[in-house]
């Protein structure tokens, strides 16, 4: 009994600690848990972040490669931050020495592409595409094969139809079809004209009657392209535009300066540049919407086209269906970006191969002069011309390209031809490599060949999709035809009132920014006629 006793009175007892432990416990500051707690998730945040950061800069990258090599890629091993400094360093090191005049481009404007078919941009690889029937698959199917995600210095740059994907990019391309229409661009040949006759008095005025002149042309160009676009998309607030053009051609030039969103001198004016921009377009918006509320606005530029169309769909299907604010202002600067620099890229090179072949320059005169003579061109007139159309334009696309096409596809792995690419790996189509390979185009790929186009861009390649400076399939440029008749119509006043020859001083530099650009100016010697 006194044994039993005892052990329940140390029973009791013990009982009694628990309890009083458990009350204890209780009765504890409750920071004193949170405070085990805080330090057990943060051990576990940090232990996940590593495991993420790890994964996303070494393992993951070389599983992707795995799988390429596999394939038969073949390319640089990966290499994380050295494969960015040595793109940085190969394209700074092709940049810094001209080139001789021809048409072999590629080591100088694409140096990193010339050898291999894996190209690492930081952990992400992208496997280039020579084929035109997996090229004409990628492009057909644009809710599978999507653009790379914007970065944040794209995103400073512009964003708009182009970057945009899925039912997005749908929302947005139908929305702003209106302004394209080819009713609309035919009121919008008077701007063009007017941004030409700028130009040339101001040639005028260097070069007298019967005279010749060494002229920089390119920055005449930028800046015809710039008021041509400032007109047609802001009507009579055109001077505000210019003002928006030169804080984009800024930052265009920062853009092509900079690799990484590091808070640098530079990168902090990109930001402020984007904020002025975004200011005066907001600006301009409100001006232009209390017009159209007020039923005064006028329909013929590109914004008022853009907004209305906005306008009707939100008052007939809601907020949802439209454009936000933001989402405008990014269009705008789309319009900028994509008009002023296709146009002015376009037209550059074109006369200088021009100049280069002085035959076609005198046979693509000729026709101007034959069509409309020394008039103001007419639309229907511009329409005639067969040389400037059909020659000039696509020679010189073909020769001297503006643009790349990338797109990747990042929530699954897909199938491509033969090849299976696991889920964001990009696919690169260079297009100037496929407008100069030999066995698409024939011995004479990288010639200046005036009647390789005389028969249509179906009889000039073994594919009709080898060539594609304005994209393909649902994602062709919207403005592909504003950008051709502005360039045609001021191709043609150009060839009106002047001849002109390559300057001695002329240095072949071809280089990247947002389109190709000559890289030390566009020296022509100009004859006034």
């Amino acid at each position: 009994m006194a044994e039993g006793t005892v052990i329940e009175e140390k029973a009791g007892k013990s009982r009694g600690m628990s309890a009083a432990s458990e009350t204890m416990s209780a009765q504890q500051p409750p920071h004193v848990m949170t405070g085990c707690r805080q330090r057990f998730y943060l051990k576990q945040r940090i232990y996940y972040y590593v495991w993420k950061s790890l994964n996303w800069a070494l393992f993951r990258p070389r599983k992707l490669e795995k799988c390429l090599r596999q394939q038969g890629f073949t390319g640089n091993s990966y290499r994380f931050i050295w494969d960015t400094r040595e793109l940085s360093m190969m394209t700074n090191q092709a940049k810094s020495k001209p080139i001789i005049l021809s048409n072999e481009i590629v080591p100088r404007v694409i140096p990193f592409i010339c050898s291999n078919s894996i190209i690492w941009f930081g952990p992400r690889p992208a496997v280039l595409c020579m084929d035109p029937e997996i090229i004409r698959e990628v492009m057909s199917k644009s809710y599978v094969f999507q653009r790379p995600p914007s970065t944040p210095l794209t995103k400073l740059l512009a964003q708009g139809l182009s970057t945009y994907e899925t039912d997005k990019w749908a929302k947005h391309r139908r929305l702003i079809n209106p302004a394209f229409h080819l009713q609309k661009l035919k009121l919008m040949l008077p701007a063009f004209y007017l941004s030409c006759c700028d130009m040339l008095s101001k040639w005028d005025k260097i070069v007298s009657v019967g005279g010749s002149c060494e002229v920089d042309v390119w920055p005449y160009l930028q800046t015809m392209a710039c008021d041509a676009i400032s007109r047609t998309a802001f009507g009579s607030s055109y001077e505000e535009g210019r003002k928006i053009f030169e804080l984009q051609t800024e930052q265009g030039e920062l853009f092509s300066r900079v690799s990484q969103f590091f808070p640098t001198r530079l990168n902090k004016r990109m930001t402020e540049i984007a904020k002025e921009v975004q200011s005066s377009i907001l600006g301009i918006i409100n001006k232009r919407m209390k017009a159209i509320e007020a039923g005064e606005a006028s329909n013929e530029d590109l914004l008022s086209i853009l907004l209305e169309s906005n306008f009707k769909e939100i008052q007939q299907h809601g907020n949802k269906f439209g454009m936000s604010f933001q989402e405008v202002i990014e269009e705008c600067k789309l319009f900028y970006l994509a008009g002023q620099e296709t146009t002015s890229s376009l037209l550059v090179w074109t006369m200088i191969l021009l100049s280069k072949h002085s035959d076609w320059q005198v046979r693509a005169r000729e026709e101007v002069l034959r069509v409309f003579g020394t008039r103001k061109p007419t639309f229907d007139e511009l329409n005639h011309l067969q040389i400037v159309s059909n020659h000039d334009f696509s020679r010189g696309t073909k020769i001297i390209p503006t643009n790349s096409h990338t797109w990747s596809d990042d929530s699954k792995e897909s199938s491509i031809g033969k090849v299976m690419l696991p889920a964001g790996v990009e696919i690169i189509m260079p297009v100037i490599l496929l407008h100069h390979d030999r066995q698409i185009w024939g011995d004479d790929a990288k010639d200046f060949n005036p009647q390789r186009f005389s028969e249509g861009v179906s009889k000039a390649a073994n594919d009709q999709l080898a060539y594609f400076p304005f994209g393909w399939g649902p994602r062709i440029c919207i403005g592909q035809n504003f950008a051709m008749l502005e360039a045609k119509m001021a191709l043609a006043m150009i060839l009106q009132n002047y001849s002109f020859d390559l300057s001695p001083s002329y240095t072949h530099a071809p280089q990247t920014v947002v389109t190709l650009q000559p890289q030390h100016g566009a020296q022509l010697v100009l004859h006034k006629l």
